[in-house]
């Protein structure tokens, strides 16, 4: 049996170097000074280029200024007057001027070469002013080695298209780090400064490299660590908090941490705060000159940021303190003397000494009270065929979603293996993991990187920012082997699982177990200097229940085992791989999972009576959870077992339980609670696990024959018939259910002493029917299209009763002569799509839900124009108009139905609603032109509510008040956006376009043929396959949760699942039938043209003709750049759509393709299911033509790729990847994101001859119909790719305005959702 206690030494104890002991008796004694911004200081002398190049780059053939570091070698005299102002200024450390010498970031200026020699000399020249001043005044000042970030970020892809794309790997970073440190340490540096780290991976892969020079080449120095919290969300830009980024880099033992740049003090100060509490090392902290101006400078004086950092010292927050951008001699001056008489602050002694810390994008602290922490098992090739099979596919991304859900059900650590023979193992690991990188929902949590294969993890650990768990490493291949994994494990900044394994094999009983844990804890700990808290042990769960008798007792070894390891090996945790255990049971799910259940509940913490016959332990029938709990019982009593505590009969005396397990690879999905586990499975398995009892196998075999069944059949029947008429009809409208309501509502007319007229039944049952639908849809509770279904049988119900309600009011009229009656709706709303818009569905979905909700909707259709909408308003005495549209011209409609409805003096609210609309929209262009009420109602369930406040008296005004602060917050932060959006000019970012090597590509393919091909009855059985499901079910609201989200997922979603099954079996039906009847006819075109780019057009030309700089183009389309700034580290290109196709000039030959296409009959077959109140079917007619449209558009682009256009003859996508669009080519629409102006619409149907071929219009905003439709162009180019233009400014539209020959008013009517100005300023 292993020792009781193991003394505790440091591998790097003694090895501290003098220097770090010098630093902290001084930091002890006083707060320290660094200097101020070395390229603030650079400006001031205004160089020019050949300043930077000096006599040595002369003839270097790329520019130079802006390379500061360069100047240490042309301008050193420089450099040296700079680290001198800022010494005599009072700094005590001066930074070397290498931010950017690396041979990475040299690389930009050509002079990756350099790298070493930038360093040496540069760290020579600080040495030589810190010896100069130094002897100069007397005091020592010291030379910070400054390492920067690097201008590549290994967390984040540098493309949208591919997230687990890197630009640099991990090896390369540490060759470059290597390079420099190097110079810095031979030029004299006497510490390393790893600074405004904005991505943590790059920081662990700059300190690896460091601890790897320390170990074979240098003397070890003092490590400083300085990281950048971007904005005030409290992270850095690869989405670490700061006490994430902490826990990160403290595998360095830094002597100080703390954070730089970005921010001012006074931004800063949150942080700085969070970052001394979470580590034991000093604090040093050098803010900005406060947040950059417009002009990007720094307008903070020094009186203000001393003041601020002299807050920081009188509050005992740093040690060191000093300035990044924007800071001067001045400001350390004055920093210097405002810390002069302050106290540093003293860091604590013992932070989490008693926690494993780990770390994703937040920091996770597993302490002697954390419950057990859940290891997510499914994300792993030999555990999950799910997984197994989307990975050997590539489907990586579908895989992820397997990761998400692991977090999701409560995984606390995410286990990744990807250990198969058929896969290539570090290349599958990195590339999921640099997956994980790009979901936060994810990568917030810590890795388990998982293997048998030590490449396979070193390739995952170089992907991770966060700090990880390795799992695993053994003894089994010696000491010597064992001690290098551990200490490469520790370089990289994880945590270690060891496995009970040694030379001899694998440990199987508990003497075993501990005697090799034991061990392998003096190695860990005494050789290689690790942290006992980031030791982890997994003394093998192995599999009972086999029939072998010597298994028998395997459960138990374990337990014994993990209680001794945690009694003697101090602060080390104990872990396992739960489905081991059970493997004997493999399929029978529901016996795995009650097995897990109960071992977990004993092996947690640990039931000392089963271990110590001499104890007499009480413990309650709690769950399984335990957590500690103040209020605790004394005596000899039970005590429930959430308490957390063991009780010892007759000894008052308790003590939190800390013996067990504390962590496992499970699938925290599907563990059971001990509770709820049924009793007689429960007693064969704990019988099982203890051998208790020598049949426990069979008799679970037994137990699973008999018991573990598929789930029972739901049996439908007509029980609700049996209720009072009332109850059925309530039934009925919440089912969805007609069979009956014509006979309910007859027998509710019979009993007239109840219902003296039609008009009461309609006022009594079926609105009380009518209003649990609405209240159960806006809980949640039912689905849009129940409630469509809902409105069917009202529409049923109703319908029977209106000749009755007719001939009464005849009949009263005669009596009476009035014609007036109580009207029995909330309100009358006016619904209409807009003048040239003919899309509706959302429209109908809103009416349907409005009338559930007892409102009277009068729907006037699609392409109404204003004085329709305004005099119907006005005869219907409308309460509410409502506004519909899809595509972008029908914003501007909306604004002139408001201008007016605010002319005419009409009070009515109105409501606004589309695709294409959006609540800044309306409250930047339509509300300011209409003092009453103009609002944006997101979808259907919100425009109940919207509409009962705006017709509830006491509400009204109230709502519309808020409503009036909530869109001038809005407009103000829009007008503030636009003050802020930096755009390059248009000649700028032409210069940036996505410049193509047209000769080193293959030579464009030549269409089959060029003009135009008309099909005129398309197969419409051929486009099933290529239907996308997932916005069907978004026009019905049924949004799955994740991992559930599209389809097919969506069905498993527990939620909406069961109703998504329901309208997509409905869906399947009426489609069938309507491709059989023949009531949907599919009509399109296609055709090609020669085409040449000529700037950001793109000129057509007939036939082959040979294009020269005279040729006459037959048409030209237009295209719009991206002008938004980019961030300056971003290299992506400023994108047109003109880039894709090759200039004239280029010699190349080029070509351009254009589609069309509509599915013909869905607004007629709509309208018959209308008249028959079939609401439902109505909306599912429109919603399955627009599928097939986009499905036709996929199909024919497939076609086009590898037939009519065959420039990728080869390919073999599946649907799926299709709607990812991992196919060569692009088919960008008009109107849309890449080409964003709807008016090129008109060029392709003159060009193509669309309208008389096909019979598909446009209308006078250029909406297509029929709606289901659907057009654009065809690029070939493999470099082609969908972008989005984004705003543009005023120098790019009057240019647009020119080549089209528009004027620019029309323009910006046209393009007024991407104008970055206010066109009516």
């Amino acid at each position: 049996m292993g020792p009781t206690n193991v003394v505790q030494r440091s591998a790097e104890a003694g090895c501290q170097c003098p220097l770090e002991s010098e630093l902290k008796a001084v930091l002890q004694q006083r707060i320290m000074v660094l200097d101020g911004g070395m390229g603030t200081m650079i400006q001031q002398h205004q160089l020019e280029e050949e300043d930077f190049r000096g006599e040595e780059f002369k003839e270097h053939p790329l520019p130079l200024k802006g390379n500061n570091d360069l100047l240490s070698i042309t301008q050193p005299d420089i450099v040296l007057q700079i680290h001198k102002d800022y010494l005599l200024a009072g700094a005590d450390f001066i930074e070397t001027n290498t931010f950017s010498s690396t041979s990475v970031a040299q690389a930009d200026y050509g002079l990756e070469h350099m790298a070493y020699r930038l360093n040496r000399e540069s760290a020579e020249l600080a040495r030589r002013a810190a010896d100069d001043v130094a002897k100069q005044t007397g005091c020592k000042r010291y030379v910070a080695g400054a390492v920067g970030p690097t201008n590549k970020t290994l967390s984040v892809s540098p493309s949208v298209e591919r997230p687990d794309f890197r630009n640099i790997t991990f090896d390369e970073l540490v060759e470059a780090y290597s390079e420099q440190v190097r110079g810095l340490l031979d030029g004299g540096a006497d510490l390393l400064l790893v600074e405004t780290i904005f991505d943590t991976a790059n920081a662990k892969a700059a300190l690896f490299a460091i601890d790897l020079l320390f170990e074979k080449s240098y003397e070890r120095k003092p490590i400083f660590i300085s990281g950048t919290i971007v904005d005030r969300s409290g992270r850095t830009l690869s989405g670490q908090t700061g006490e994430a980024f902490v826990v990160s880099v403290s595998h360095m033992k830094p002597l100080c941490i703390g954070l730089n740049c970005a921010l001012g003090a006074t931004e800063m100060r949150p942080f700085i705060e969070a970052i001394g509490k979470s580590t034991t090392a000093f604090i040093i902290c050098y803010p900005n000159a406060g947040l950059p101006n417009t002009f990007g400078g720094y307008d903070e004086t020094p009186e203000v940021t001393s003041s601020n950092l002299k807050e920081f010292a009188t509050d005992g927050l740093v040690n060191i303190v000093g300035g990044c951008c924007g800071t001067t001699p001045a400001h350390i001056r004055a920093i210097s003397e405002a810390v002069k008489h302050c106290q540093p602050r003293v860091p604590a002694a013992d932070i989490y000494q008693d926690y494993m810390l780990l770390s994703g994008l937040e920091p996770f602290r597993i302490g002697p009270y954390t419950n057990f922490v859940n290891i997510g098992e499914r994300c792993n090739v030999a555990g999950s065929r799910k997984f197994a099979k989307l990975i050997m596919e590539g489907n990586y991304e579908e895989a992820l979603s397997i990761a998400k859900a692991q977090v999701e059900m409560g995984a606390q650590v995410l286990d990744i293996n990807m250990d198969e023979g058929m896969l290539e193992g570090p290349a599958a690991m990195a590339r999921f993991c640099k997956l994980i990188a790009s979901e936060p929902d994810i990568c917030r949590v810590p890795l388990c990187i998982d293997s048998s294969n030590f490449s396979v993890i070193e390739s995952g650990l170089k992907c991770c920012q966060g700090k990880c768990i390795v799992n695993s490493i053994s003894l089994k291949e010696g000491e010597e082997e064992f001690l290098h994994r551990a200490t490469t494990v520790k370089r990289y900044g994880a945590a270690v699982v060891v496995m009970a394994f040694d030379e001899e094999g694998q440990a199987a009983d508990a003497e075993r177990k501990v005697e090799i844990c034991t061990r392998a804890y003096e190695l860990l700990v005494c050789k290689v200097g690790f942290d006992p808290n980031d030791i982890i042990f997994d003394p093998n769960i192995l599999t009972i229940g086999t029939g072998m008798e010597e298994h028998n007792d395997y459960a138990i070894y374990y337990i014994r085992a993990t209680k001794v390891i945690k009694e003697t090996l101090p602060r080390a945790r104990v872990s396992g791989g739960l489905s081991n255990l059970s493997f004997s049971f493999r399929g029978m799910e529901a016996i795995r999972e009650a097995m897990h259940g109960a071992f977990l509940y004993h092996a947690i913490k640990v039931n000392t009576a089963q271990l110590s016959t001499h104890l007499s332990v009480h413990r309650g029938e709690g769950k399984k959870m335990w957590q500690l709990n103040p209020h605790i019982p004394h005596g000899p009593e039970e005590i429930p077992a959430q308490t957390g505590f063991l009780l010892v009969t007759h000894l008052p005396v308790l003590f939190p339980l800390q013996d067990g397990m504390d962590m496992g690879i499970v699938n925290a999905g599907n563990l059971p609670v001990y509770d709820d586990i049924d009793k007689e499975l429960l007693l064969l398995c704990e019988n099982l696990i203890w051998n208790r009892d020598t049949e426990a196998t069979e008799k679970l075999l037994v137990y699973a024959q008999n018991n573990v069944k598929g789930a029972k059949k739901v049996v439908q029947t007509d029980e609700w018939r049996e209720g009072s008429v009332e109850d059925r009809l309530e039934y009925a409208l919440i089912k969805g259910i007609d069979k009956y309501v014509l006979e309910d509502v007859a027998e509710c007319r019979a009993q007239v002493e109840l219902y003296t007229r039609p008009l009461h039944i309609i006022e009594g049952p079926l609105m009380n029917g009518m209003k649990v639908v609405g209240d159960l849809f806006g809980a949640g509770k039912m689905f849009l299209p129940q409630v469509i279904k809902s409105a069917r049988v009202m529409k049923k119900a109703v319908g029977y009763l209106i000749p009755f309600m007719e001939k009464e009011r005849e009949e009263m009229m005669a009596l009476s002569g009035s014609t007036e009656e109580l009207d029995p709706y909330q309100g009358t709303i006016v619904l209409a799509t807009v003048k040239g818009d003919v899309h509706d569905i959302g429209k109908n979905i809103v009416g349907v839900v409005l009338g559930c909700n007892n409102f009277r909707v009068i729907d006037l259709g699609v392409m109404v124009p204003c004085d329709r909408i305004l005099r119907e308003a006005v005869a219907q005495k409308a309460d509410i108009i409502g506004l519909s549209g899809l595509i972008t011209p029908s914003l501007d409609e909306m604004i002139y139905i408001a201008k007016e409805m605010e002319r005419l003096g009409i009070k009515t609210p109105l409501l606004i609603g589309g695709a294409t609309t959006s609540k800044t929209h309306t409250a930047v262009k339509i509300a300011p032109r209409y003092t009453s009420p103009a609002i944006h109602v997101l979808d259907a369930s919100r425009s109940v509510v919207v509409c009962s406040q705006l017709l509830d008296e006491a509400m009204r005004e109230e709502y519309f008040e808020d409503l009036k602060v909530e869109y001038e917050d809005i407009r103000q932060e829009h007008y503030d956006s636009l003050k802020n959006r930096r755009y390059l000019s248009l000649s700028q970012a032409r210069n940036k376009a996505l410049h193509i090597d047209w000769l080193s590509l293959p030579r464009p393919v030549r269409p089959q043929f060029q003009g135009t091909r008309v099909f005129e009855c398309y197969n419409l059985n051929s486009l099933l396959d290529f239907i996308d499901w997932k916005p069907f079910f978004d026009v019905w609201q049924l949004r799955g949760k994740y991992p559930n989200r599209g389809y097919p997922k969506i069905f498993n979603d527990k939620t909406v699942g069961a109703e998504a099954g329901r309208v997509f079996d409905d869906a399947q039906r009426l489609l069938n039938q309507m491709i059989d009847s023949g009531s949907l006819k599919g009509r399109g075109l296609v055709g090609f043209w020669r085409a040449q780019s000529d700037g950001d057009d793109i000129h057509v030309y007939k036939d082959d003709v040979a294009v020269h700089k005279d040729t006459e183009p037959i048409s030209t389309f237009h295209g719009l750049r991206q002008q938004l700034e980019k961030d300056s580290s971003n290299s992506e290109p400023y994108l047109c759509v003109s880039d894709f196709v090759a200039p004239a000039d280029s010699g190349v030959t080029d070509y351009i393709g254009m589609f069309a296409v509509g599915v013909f009959g869905a607004e007629e077959l709509s309208q018959q299911f209308q008249a028959q109140g079939d609401d439902y079917s109505s909306i599912m007619v429109k919603a399955l033509a627009d599928r097939l449209a986009e499905a036709f558009a996929e199909e024919l682009h497939a076609r086009v790729r590898k037939e009519l256009w065959g420039y990728s003859t080869d390919e073999a996508l599946q649907a799926s990847d299709l709607h990812r669009i991992r196919y060569q080519g692009i088919r960008p629409a008009a109107g849309y994101p890449s080409q964003p102006d709807h008016t090129e619409k008109s060029t392709m149907w003159s060009l193509a001859g669309i309208q008389e071929k096909t019979g598909i219009l446009l209308t006078e905003s250029l909406a297509m119909m029929p709606a289901a439709s659907v057009s654009g162009l065809y690029f070939s180019n493999p470099k082609a790719s969908y972008f989005a233009v984004g705003k543009i400014t005023k120098e790019q539209v009057e240019d647009y305005a020119g080549r089209k020959e528009m004027c620019v008013e029309e323009v910006e009517r046209w393009l007024g959702p991407i104008l970055g100005y206010d066109s009516e300023a």
